[in-house]
């Protein structure tokens, strides 16, 4: 059983930055990649950015340039460092971990096994 608890949301002003926390138990980086979603009011949970390990990544288009997920596998914890900041970045974060076979299966939320509970992220225009 794989548990995820997110830290570091909160309310910014736009321009402004964050960084959210994903601590996970167990070998969660030895055996599932991580990934963060979002979800505003009355739309539907949306891809962010996954860390395949290794280096790699992939972001959304309207994160891309902006937004940075690393992981610390020492700790158990992957990162996402969110810069610029706009009020429609105003969403819950949730970091999830799984098993999609490539980018544009990793958009794809149920291709994840696990999550944490959601952390609100409030941009203020």
């Amino acid at each position: 059983q794989v548990q995820l608890v997110e830290s570091g949301g909160g309310l910014v002003q736009a321009g402004g930055s964050l960084r959210l926390s994903c601590a996970a138990s167990g070998r969660t980086f030895n055996t599932y990649a991580m990934g963060w979603f979002r979800q505003a009011p009355g739309k539907e949970r949306e891809f962010v950015t996954i860390n395949w390990g290794g280096g790699r990544t992939y972001y959304a288009d309207s994160v891309k340039g902006r937004f940075t997920i690393s992981g610390d596998s020492a700790k158990n914890t992957v990162y996402l460092q969110m810069n610029s900041l706009s009020p429609e970045d105003s969403a819950v974060y949730y970091c999830a971990a799984g098993r999609p076979v490539s980018n544009y299966d990793a958009r794809n939320q149920r291709r994840y096994d696990y999550w944490g509970q959601g952390t609100q992220v409030t941009v203020s225009s």
